[in-house]
């Protein structure tokens, strides 16, 4: 039976045959062996890798499963091969070192910190595995685990670090533990700001919450610009008035930050404003004045179907289209909504794939809102605010062709008074003397 013992003295002999001086344990048989022990381990990584590639990822691409394409996606398989040449490490130091070496101390324990850093991020792998999972469940719309995963991932880090410190200094983990326990209170006290930055990193990495070129709005601290650094304690914002302002890491977790960067990453900025029409400039078309409308061409199509529809609405119900009160007609707000989305529709920088209307908002004292919801293909800002200003430069410039006015109000109460304010001043003017005195 082939032994540890008799494979280090076969070894020994091996070398002394380029050197007769060498013997066990000294310094150049120390060295032979740590250079065979870490080509053996890259050798088992090339191997590994290379049964990763050639059979694992090709039987996860053809099998029928999920669970091994999210296994695969998630860096599970790339993590797991590195347990090769961390088994390689620690078999080898067995079988060439003796245990009252050194060496054989400080290879033992860099193999098994290996062993447990590859069995930590194998864990970590199959919770984002089984998250994803979870979240293609109906069950995910009810109830989230997100944040389960994350402090079974921290408990997880924790007790890899627990071990790792415990291996490194020989001392049991239960010993460390009860001593963090009796200095929590004073590193919570010193720390607080790097510890909560800490945790704070942990959760804006592992959700992808923020990073640098971020547009982010914080209104407590006053901040509209975008991120430069990412620290552990501060972040470092620039404004876009070029100032630069620092907020606490901590704070991008517990305080309502608006993130830009969906828009960024979406097809179109989002362009959602109202323009308040006068109530009293809403009536009913005539027969002239639609016929002028409908020289227009974006509606033209639209007016001659309502007109076909009226019309045959009325020969239905058997109505005159002269009865104004029976019979129904197009209004001039109703054909102006109609105009403006047939106007969105054709205009070369809105994004047609995305919502797109024109909607009426409640009335209020200031008139009827029309709303313009719909989305620019340029989200940069200073392209965004020019087509922006345009299609309402626009708007403003077609409301007198369909007869209506937008709300102003000194314009709107000039409106209101002008035939009483005039004749209130006729009246004074060929009033006596004495009267207007």
């Amino acid at each position: 039976m082939v032994t540890a013992e008799t494979l280090r003295e076969n070894f020994v002999e091996l070398l002394k045959q380029i050197d007769t001086d060498i013997v066990l344990n000294g310094s150049l048989y120390n060295s032979f062996s740590l250079l065979l022990i870490f080509v053996l381990a890259l050798c088992g990584l090339f191997i590994s890798r290379l049964m990763l590639n050639s059979v694992v990822t090709r039987w996860v691409l053809k099998s029928k499963t999920h669970w091994d394409d999210a296994l695969h996606s998630h860096g599970f398989f790339n993590r797991l091969i590195h347990l090769a040449p961390a088994l390689i490490i620690f078999a080898s130091t067995h079988v060439l070192l003796t245990t009252d070496s050194l060496l054989y101390t400080v290879l033992l324990k860099c193999s098994l910190l290996y062993l447990m850093t590859v069995a930590a991020l194998s864990m970590s792998a199959l919770l984002n595995t089984f998250e994803d999972w979870y979240n293609s469940t109906p069950f995910a719309a009810q109830a989230s685990i997100t944040g389960f995963v994350q402090v079974a991932k921290l408990v997880l880090f924790i007790v890899l670090m627990l071990l790792s410190v415990s291996l490194i200094v020989e001392r049991s983990p239960l010993l460390l533990l009860s001593g963090l326990t009796a200095i929590a209170a004073v590193l919570l006290l010193i720390f607080r700001d790097t510890i909560l930055g800490f945790v704070a990193g942990i959760q804006i990495t592992a959700n992808r919450l923020f990073t640098n070129g971020d547009w982010i709005q914080v209104d407590k601290f006053g901040v509209d610009g975008e991120i430069i650094e990412l620290g552990l304690t501060n972040v470092k914002v620039r404004n876009w008035d070029n100032t630069i302002s620092t907020i606490p890491t901590y704070s991008l977790t517990n305080e309502a930050i608006k993130n830009w960067r969906g828009m960024q990453e979406s097809g179109g900025r989002r362009i959602k404003r109202a323009v308040y029409i006068d109530i009293h400039s809403i009536h009913l078309f005539d027969e002239n004045s639609l016929q002028e409308v409908a020289k227009i061409r974006f509606i033209a199509d639209y007016i001659k179907s309502k007109i076909d529809e009226l019309q045959r609405y009325h020969k239905d119900h058997s109505i005159d289209e002269g009865d104004l009160l029976n019979r129904r007609a197009l209004t001039n707000i109703g054909t102006f909504r109609a105009y403006l989305e047939a106007y969105l529709n054709k205009h070369p920088k809105i994004n047609q794939d995305m919502t797109l209307m024109v909607r009426q908002l409640p009335p209020n004292e200031l008139g009827l809102p029309l709303e313009i919801y719909c989305f620019c293909r340029d989200k940069s800002w200073v392209a965004y605010e020019k087509v922006q200003a345009d299609i309402f430069d626009h708007i403003m410039a077609m409301l007198p062709l369909f007869d209506l006015r937008a709300y102003q109000r000194d314009s709107h109460l000039a409106a209101m008074s002008g035939p009483a304010s005039t004749s209130a001043r006729a009246s004074a003017e060929d009033a006596p003397d004495s009267v207007k005195d």
